[in-house]
């Protein structure tokens, strides 16, 4: 009885919002602490006053929205878990994709014939092969081999492998670009291959690979939405369910838009930034 008549206060509240406006905000505030220090108080009724504010946070959360957030931007609190799961797969993928990029694009330029033939299986199957199809035959197809992975871990090791087949084609044009004199000079040098791709080839060809890489990063980004297609909840598969919910397609589709052009925005700044920071020092057309 104690708590349906509190329920009740609180939905009289819920109906006067629209009324009171900022008003019933505090209204409703005044009445959770009220109902916290009741609850210490009065030990045998703290579940019932718990349950109490417990619906009571969420009309808290409501009007807040509703006062201080008008639509669409309403939707942001619900998305905003969605983009944390996407940045994690674009940066756990962005990982794997660097390495996977310069391993195949440096195995492209190995004596052995193994390895060039194993980097060159690799890319071609990867840039061959849908990534929808790769992320499902990993997700769903290696369990039946024994090996089972997690949705994000699956997202990661898939995204990252299929953006590392096309980086590793970034990586062995970069260093086809570095000037042919720039090796002839480390061999008058007596400097070893080694040493002539570590302090010669690659600081000048990482500059070239910049630009490349920070599409792919964008590519990569704008990726992460297959991942939904295995039920992780990042930024696409949050607005499905919302729009599933609320049949605010427009606006929650619209807001989804925003958020991956802002994601995409600081991918390109970050890019831009490293390419000026690299570039100092050197003769090297990039940016201004």
């Amino acid at each position: 009885m104690f708590t349906g008549g509190l329920i009740h206060f609180h939905l009289l509240v819920l109906r006067l919002a629209p009324r009171t406006g900022g008003r019933s905000f505090g209204l409703q505030t005044e009445v959770f602490f009220f109902l916290r220090a009741f609850g210490s108080t009065h030990p045998g009724l703290e579940p019932a006053v718990t349950a109490t504010r417990r619906v009571l946070c969420t009309g808290l959360k409501q009007l807040f929205y509703g006062v201080f957030m008008p639509p669409p931007f309403d939707l942001l609190p619900a998305l905003l878990s969605g983009v944390v799961v996407t940045v994690q797969l674009t940066l756990g993928a962005a990982v794997v994709a660097f390495v996977a990029a310069f391993i195949a694009g440096l195995g492209r330029f190995s004596r052995s014939r193994l390895q060039r033939s194993l980097a060159k299986i690799y890319v071609d199957i990867f840039r061959g092969t849908s990534a929808l199809v790769q992320l499902f035959w990993v997700y769903f197809g290696l369990p039946l081999l024994g090996i089972s992975l997690d949705a994000m871990a699956a997202g990661i090791l898939v995204l990252g492998l299929n953006v590392g087949a096309y980086g590793s084609e970034v990586v062995r044009g970069a260093i086809k670009s570095v000037p042919r004199e720039q090796v002839e000079a480390a061999v008058a040098l007596n400097l070893s291959e080694r040493q002539t791709l570590w302090y010669i080839v690659l600081p000048q060809a990482v500059l070239f690979m910049i630009p490349p890489f920070g599409n792919l990063l964008i590519e990569l980004l704008k990726g992460t939405a297959l991942v939904s297609l295995i039920t992780l909840s990042e930024l696409t598969f949050r607005g499905q369910m919302l729009r599933t919910a609320m049949f605010r397609s427009g606006e929650i589709f619209g807001v989804i838009l925003l958020l991956y052009f802002l994601l995409s925005l600081m991918i390109t700044f970050g890019m831009r930034r490293l390419e000026r920071r690299l570039a100092i020092g050197q003769d090297y057309g990039g940016v201004e």
